[in-house]
């Protein structure tokens, strides 16, 4: 539960004593924010105690009363407004005038109670300050989160584009000062290479559009029919000739019905990502099995290589945002880092999930289910 620091300022010791009674052990509900606030009080019994208590410490709230013996409560209104002080302040005053109440806003009030009040005025009163002084937190954590992971998300985007771009760069430099003579045939690996680094720059491209459709829920999604063998057997299609290059044989197993009402091409997505995945990160003479398994509540898709494998700390990163695994036998592969990211949003799309199992030199083994009930509901990310 959160805590709520309140300092009470009043020169009465009387009025601190009601106030403590009041508050002490009191929980604020805030149903709109789902939070629950206990309050933890301490007491001033002059403005000028109550700044040098301030320089020392920070609070929440400040029940100020407005009319003290040394500087008044629109004093230390005045001192906490030029301190910057995230705090928020209610007067307490006995002269509950139109006048009174508008210069203690002007001066950063946030409310005012006048005395006599009962228990209940005095909490309603710490409940709505509370609420507004939470919910200014949570919107500016907001804000600085969307700024961060704007800030992560435009770094990390001009990392994966900065060495496709250069090296791009560097293959037109050298045909363009002809350092291989002037046959158009001598460039034909420059060629080769730099398409292939364009190739993987619109590839992360598209992954990126796939991703912030899906993560804002504006991707359109058109559910049919489909036959998830079908699909599998089409992403065989679509690996065989890299596969067959390096001697890894592909093959496919189902048991129990394979159809399911989706969004086909959310599953063509699912299908090649794993395959292509499987095809890339294994050994040569290596082999890929993917196994199909229906039920009445579920799809689980497997796919199983005999790869180069993850460590256990590289597998548990490995469904994050831009996450590739670096090291000396990927080091020239090429990946967006986003493709397992995808698989995962569209398993929670169908309320379901994905999972890795991986041994380094021995090969990995993903789990797909996806509930064949999701579609019904049409859930969104």
């Amino acid at each position: 539960m959160a805590e709520l620091r309140v300092l009470v300022v009043d020169d009465e010791p009387g009025m601190r004593h009601s106030i403590k009674r009041a508050l002490s052990n009191h929980t604020v509900r805030l149903p709109e924010i789902e939070c629950e606030v206990g309050i933890q009080l301490q007491e001033a019994d002059s403005g000028e105690r109550a700044l040098e208590i301030l320089e020392e410490q920070s609070f929440d709230l400040i029940l100020l009363d407005h009319k003290l013996g040394g500087l008044t409560g629109v004093d230390v209104l005045d001192q906490l407004r030029r301190r910057e002080l995230d705090v928020m302040v209610i007067m307490i005053t006995a002269f509950a005038t139109i006048e009174t109440a508008v210069r203690a806003t002007k001066s950063g009030a946030f409310d005012f109670i006048s005395k006599p009040f009962t228990p209940d005025e005095l909490k309603e009163t710490v409940r709505k300050a509370a609420s507004h002084l939470l919910m200014q937190r949570r919107a500016r954590e907001l804000t600085e989160e969307k700024r961060r992971v704007r800030f992560d998300f435009i770094r990390v985007l001009g990392h994966e584009l900065k060495s496709p771009l250069g090296a791009i760069e560097n293959y037109l430099n050298l045909m363009k000062d002809r350092i291989s003579g002037n046959e158009l045939d001598a460039y034909e690996q420059m060629i080769t290479r730099s398409l292939a680094r364009a190739g993987g720059m619109r590839k992360l491209i598209a992954d990126l559009l796939d991703m912030t459709r899906i993560e804002a829920g504006e991707k359109k999604r058109e559910f049919t029919t489909v036959d998830v063998k079908e699909a599998a057997e089409r992403a065989v299609e679509g690996v065989k000739r890299p596969a067959e290059e390096r001697g890894i044989a592909i093959s496919l197993e189902h048991t129990g019905p394979t159809t399911l009402v989706s969004d086909r091409g959310e599953i063509d997505i699912v299908l090649n990502n794993l395959l292509s995945n499987a095809v890339k990160y294994n050994r040569d003479e290596g082999a890929v099995t993917i196994a199909l398994r229906g039920d009445d509540e579920s799809i689980t898709i497997t796919v199983r290589d005999t790869g180069i494998g993850l460590t256990e700390e590289e597998a548990a990163k490995l469904f994050q945002d831009f996450s590739r695994i670096k090291n000396a036998k990927t080091r020239d592969i090429p990946g967006s880092g986003l493709g397992l990211s995808i698989v995962k949003k569209i398993a929670e799309l169908y309320q379901g999930g994905v999972s890795v199992e991986s041994r380094p030199d021995v090969g990995s083994t993903f789990t797909i289910v996806l509930n064949r009930h999701a579609s019904s509901a049409e859930s969104q990310p």
